[in-house]
């Protein structure tokens, strides 16, 4: 991984060394603490894109990815929790809406963190969240399967599908209130740390000054369709973790330098391609690169646990919470096109 010269780089690596990694393991069973997420926000790195006009650094898309690796194979937990208010902060340097005046600027200073509740959409045609414009508000109904950050977050994205297959996205406190519920935090095989719950949605209003973007179905689905083909950089992250435990075995150095060199490799290609001028002409190349640094990632992971032996069977070895978080990464954001290109490439001899 080749380090970028950038102040927030810096004080990425300042927080991963001094904050999220010593502290990963507990983390990962007790839960992300709100004195991490303080930390994160006063770092400035919650504006890393954010624009400068609103308190935020303006950084180039490739200083936002090196620290998302950073924060990923440091904690993947609290990488995960923070990775939801980047998006948040894009609709709104892009909304012509009036919720941009109220929110931009304490989101883009990390005064309030946001997460997002709009996966959901990927079922399409089931509707998850029904979306119903009535006397000058907003109406939300239906169940938010997946929402992470449940009690870390200030505020949350939400979106929902009109009659008219509009799809609404607005911004809501991120508490229990009238007319919305969540559940218990889930128990899951990874990252049960970022605190997720279901939310059930049972006429909870919000006012037309809360929307951000309202957007044609089918828009907005091809969007997430070109997004969901670029590498996520926290499998970089996390790969690349898993590989510092490799080289530390005197008998794995070799096999850590070989899959650093792949890693690298594919890195620079994936990355190529989502800055590529016109990278909705390289589909099928992005979603290639994504399977195979999927494959890498399970490979790193599975390395370092087998470097480690019995010992990384222990709830204390980074190298077993690696390997799950990597399990996690394999579904996260997953739609159906990333879903049939990965499963064709697994079956690919």
């Amino acid at each position: 991984m080749t380090a970028i010269p950038h102040p927030l780089v810096t004080v990425a690596r300042r927080l991963a060394a001094d904050v999220l990694a010593p502290q990963a393991e507990r983390v990962d069973q007790e839960g992300v603490p709100a004195s991490t997420i303080k930390a994160v926000k006063r770092s400035g790195l919650l504006g890393v894109s954010a624009p400068k006009e609103y308190g935020g650094a303006g950084a180039p898309a490739a200083v936002a990815r090196e620290v998302a690796e950073i924060l990923a194979g440091a904690c993947c937990s609290t990488w995960f929790v923070q990775t939801q208010h980047h998006t948040p902060v894009k609709l709104l340097t892009e909304s012509r809406f009036p919720v941009r005046e109220r929110l931009l600027g304490p989101l883009s200073r990390g005064e309030l963190m946001s997460g997002i509740a709009y996966a959901h959409l990927r079922y399409f045609p089931r509707v998850a969240v029904r979306a119903g414009y009535e006397r000058g508000s907003w109406r939300f109904d239906g169940t938010v399967p997946w929402y992470t950050g449940w009690g870390l977050n200030d505020v949350m994205l939400l979106a929902g599908l009109s009659d008219t297959d509009e799809v609404v996205f607005a911004f809501a406190d991120a508490r229990e209130q009238s007319g919305l519920r969540a559940s218990p935090p889930m128990r899951l095989a990874a990252l049960t740390a970022a605190r997720t719950v279901s939310l059930e949605l049972k006429g909870l209003r919000l006012p037309e000054e809360a929307v951000v973007l309202r957007v044609p179905r089918e828009k907005f689905a091809l969007a997430d369709l070109e997004r969901a083909a670029n590498t996520n950089p926290a499998v970089f992250g996390v790969a690349y973790a898993a590989l510092d435990l490799l080289a530390a075995h005197p008998d794995a150095t070799a096999t850590a330098r070989s899959l650093r060199t792949r890693l690298d490799a594919v890195r620079r290609t994936a990355y190529a391609l989502t800055d590529h001028r016109r990278p909705q002409e390289h589909m099928t190349d992005r979603l290639a690169l994504k399977t195979r640094a999927y494959d890498l990632m399970r490979t790193a992971t599975t390395a370092a646990v087998v470097a480690g032996g019995g010992r990384s069977l222990d709830l204390n070895s980074p190298a077993q919470r690696l390997a799950r978080e990597g399990l996690f990464l394999l579904v996260q954001g997953q739609t159906s096109d990333v879903r049939d290109a990965h499963l064709g490439s697994l079956a690919s001899p």
